[in-house]
């Protein structure tokens, strides 16, 4: 009698009770999510992407000489929890991607390529989908592959129904066009692109205020508006690319630029300031959306804090020379931006101070 050997494959698996299912961790579940999602993720694909995810390393064709390549990782950080409170996650990942772009737009660059990272504690598939739909929704709007990435479950590590999302993005600026900030000089302008609400910073202290001190659930409206909670909290990081490129293409000369995120305008501005010059913001020169006013006034919150914790409603600012300025904000107003200049820059020390003065 001869015996028939049976291939150990995913598909053989489910048939026996798994041990390290029963420990938390559902290979067969994940592996499934991974298969699914592969069309979706196909759809990203761009001319420089070679081979499909999968694979233990993603490919992607060398840019070549002359070219340089800029990366950033970051996380969405505890805006998930509020994805989790509202049972929405279609929004988070088109956070992530938009964030990662708006970072390495910053010198100039154009993104490439896109890798994630979904760390649970349970694999949820349904999430896992929803999460990576966002991903390729803004993957696609921003011309970006979605290369490939890592699915982990830690239970134990992450709480019950909750989960971390972090990217990678390479981006490509020619080194003759890298934007360093360097040739920012006294006497130029500061240009300001509205956020979307408070994108992904700050939200430690908007739950607080919102959840713990005022007791309103994701489902209430923000007082004062007819905005849910989770609308305003879950409103999509934007991505400043497009309007930030056709300056680029109708050769306007950005001498710098700062993605406005943690730390606000003192923190994020001064890396691309010279250490000759200072940045001077009017705070009164734009009005913030009533989540910061509601935040600032409930959770009685110093106001020079909430212009270091949150954006105010200004996602990204521009830097040029004074006589550039009109010709830019004809072409971001044309797409409909809603520009706004809100400052300028002056001699001094590589800082941001503010100077509030009424329009």
């Amino acid at each position: 009698m001869t015996s028939k050997q049976v291939p150990v494959t995913s598909s053989a698996v489910p048939a026996k009770s798994s041990a390290y299912a029963a420990a938390g961790v559902d290979i067969d579940s994940k592996m499934t999510g991974i298969a699914d999602i592969k069309k979706l993720v196909a759809t990203t694909k761009t001319s420089g992407v070679l081979g499909g995810i999968g694979s233990f390393g993603g490919l992607f064709r060398s840019p070549g000489a002359g070219m340089v390549l800029v990366a950033s990782t970051d996380g969405v950080g505890t805006k998930l929890k509020v994805a989790s409170m509202a049972k929405r996650h279609t929004t988070v990942g088109q956070d992530i991607v938009n964030h990662c772009v708006n970072d390495i737009l910053v010198q100039g660059a154009k993104p490439l390529f896109f890798l994630d990272y979904i760390g649970a504690s349970r694999f949820d598939g349904q999430v896992f989908q929803d999460v990576v739909w966002g991903i390729c929704k803004a993957c696609k709007e921003n011309g970006c592959a979605l290369l490939g990435g890592e699915t982990a479950e830690m239970p134990g590590l992450y709480p019950i129904g909750e989960y971390d999302l972090v990217g990678t993005i390479v981006g490509v600026v020619e080194k003759k066009k890298l934007i360093t900030g360097s040739s920012i000089r006294a006497g130029d302008l500061i240009i300001g692109l509205p956020s979307g609400g408070l994108q992904t910073n700050g939200f430690s202290l908007a739950r607080r205020v919102i959840f713990d001190r005022l007791g309103l659930t994701p489902q209430d409206l923000i007082p004062g508006t007819r905005m849910t909670v989770a609308d305003s909290l879950l409103a999509v990081h934007r991505s400043f690319l497009k309007p930030v490129k056709a300056l680029m293409d109708r050769k306007v000369p950005i001498r710098g630029m700062a993605h406005i995120t943690g730390g606000g305008f003192v923190d994020n501005i001064p890396r691309v300031l010279p250490k000759t010059c200072d940045a001077v913001i009017n705070r009164f020169s734009w009005i913030p959306p009533t989540i910061f006013n509601l935040i600032e006034n409930q959770g009685k919150v110093d106001r020079d804090e909430m212009y270091r914790v949150f954006n105010m409603g200004i996602g990204f600012v521009i830097i040029l020379r004074k006589n550039d300025a009109a010709t830019a904000m004809t072409i971001l107003k044309r797409l409909n931006q809603a520009p706004v200049i809100i400052g300028r820059i002056k001699k001094g020390t590589g800082k941001v101070s503010y100077e509030d003065i009424k329009q």
